[in-house]
């Protein structure tokens, strides 16, 4: 069995007397910084009548209102900010495409407490100082690659920026060449990557690779196994997301029985999705994250519209934090392909713009071969009798492609049928998900 490796032992394995006391200094002090100085929850908050005095634990949380998707957005761009923007060192935010983007700061601490959630995750899955970290993550507005980079630096990991736009050939030359012995990336481009090697005719066992740390779109565990054998890697799951931390937030070690939930820095609750009532520790719910150290961007009560459920039961690694389910389900139609979210009504949008086409549409999602595809099928205009030739329709599928590559960074393949085919298809049948697990 593997040794089990700690970043900050302190605080990961602190008893759970300490670790509760500590939440409640911090979670108070939180209330008190974000009543002060952000104008949604001074609203919130008076609104629900709440003596911040009273609330010292997740159980008298409950008496706080949550905090929504749509509140971050119409906060667009700094509302949310707890601090001066000259105290904000970093900006990130969210793609924005169904209204606003949410817009999250971080202050010089933030960063710093970022690194630390990351690097632990990192340690956890066993990574070391002696590891070289290739990191196939978009570098852009996203967090996912910096937040990686920035933990995998701290363990004095030797790391890889490989970015998410080099090609497949590239990663694996870069893989090769550069002696990578972790990948991190999202699962589909993992499976891209095992593709590729297989093309090229390059064997795993001519490579240094051990670890494979994915993320940032769900995954059962047929294709972990899946990795696993065509990689020869040992592989370890993250959370995260945009608006809280990403990654940082939760990750297993490796042992791979829950993530671990990095509990000095987030409160967690799981609640019905439809009665918004708390549902304990083990039933399955949506995952609700109160930010605790935050300055920049504390978040109270938020909904992340993530399904899991919590395991309280010590873990054979020592650690004392709690282990979240691996999330594979969502409580709206968030549609997740190979690494990109993204909501149908986007493609509804798209489809408006192009001429000859009209927006009734359906959406197949299947897997081939481990690779997800995803097949628009979309009406011919009524108001268009007839298609002027093969170069009319095929100037059409390719304007519709580039703009769902350019609007959504999704390659899909696009079908044509018939006026009014689609035209009775209701919003449950609007996306086919034919993938397994």
């Amino acid at each position: 069995m593997a040794e089990t490796i700690y970043y900050n032992p302190k605080f990961e394995t602190m008893p759970r007397e300490d670790l509760e006391q500590l939440q409640i200094e911090r979670l108070q002090s939180t209330l008190n910084r974000v009543y002060r100085n952000v104008a949604f929850y001074q609203k919130a908050f008076d609104a629900n009548r709440v003596n911040l005095e009273n609330i010292k634990d997740v159980d008298t949380l409950r008496e706080l209102p949550f905090t929504t998707k749509e509140d971050l957005q119409k906060s667009y761009p700094y509302d949310m900010f707890a601090v001066p923007l000259r105290n904000i060192v970093r900006i990130h935010s969210t793609s924005g495409m169904t209204g606003k983007p949410i817009v999250v700061g971080f202050t010089r601490d933030d960063l710093r407490n970022w690194t630390e959630c990351t690097a632990r995750l990192l340690a956890a899955a066993g990574l070391t100082e002696h590891d070289v970290v290739q990191i196939a993550l978009d570098y852009n507005l996203f967090t996912s690659g910096f937040g990686f980079q920035q933990g995998a630096e701290q363990i004095g990991a030797s790391v890889i920026p490989a970015s998410f736009t080099a090609s497949v050939e590239k990663q694996i030359v870069i893989m090769r060449d550069f002696k990578t012995t972790a990948l991190v990336t999202t699962p589909s481009h993992a499976v891209n990557i095992a593709a590729g090697l297989e093309e090229f005719g390059v064997h795993t066992e001519s490579l240094h690779l051990k670890h494979g740390l994915f993320g940032g779109e769900r995954w059962s565990d047929q294709l972990r196994k899946q990795l696993e054998k065509r990689l020869h890697i040992t592989s370890t799951d993250t959370y995260g997301l945009t608006e809280i931390m990403n990654p940082g937030v939760a990750g297993e070690c490796h042992l791979r029985d829950g993530l671990h939930i990095n509990e000095d820095h987030f409160l967690i609750e799981i609640i019905n999705p439809k009665t918004l009532e708390s549902v304990g520790i083990g039933p399955e719910g949506e995952l609700v994250l109160t930010t605790i150290t935050k300055e920049g961007f504390p978040l109270i009560r938020y909904r992340t519209g993530d399904i899991t459920s919590l395991n309280p039961e010590p873990c054979a690694c020592g650690r004392t934090f709690l282990r979240m389910a691996r999330v594979l389900s969502r409580t709206d139609d968030l549609i997740s392909f190979r690494g990109v979210e993204f909501f149908p009504s986007q493609i509804e949008q798209i489809l408006r713009d192009v001429e000859g086409i009209s927006s009734n549409y359906q959406l197949i999602l299947g897997r081939e071969a481990g690779v997800d595809t995803l097949e628009i099928k979309v009406e011919i205009s009524d108001t268009i009798p007839f298609l002027d030739g093969l170069k009319s329709v095929e100037n059409m599928l390719s304007q519709l492609s580039r703009r769902i590559k350019t609007i959504l960074d999704v390659d899909a393949k696009i079908t044509l049928v018939e006026p009014k085919s689609l035209r009775h298809i209701d919003d449950k049948s609007r996306v086919v998900d034919k993938r397994p697990g």
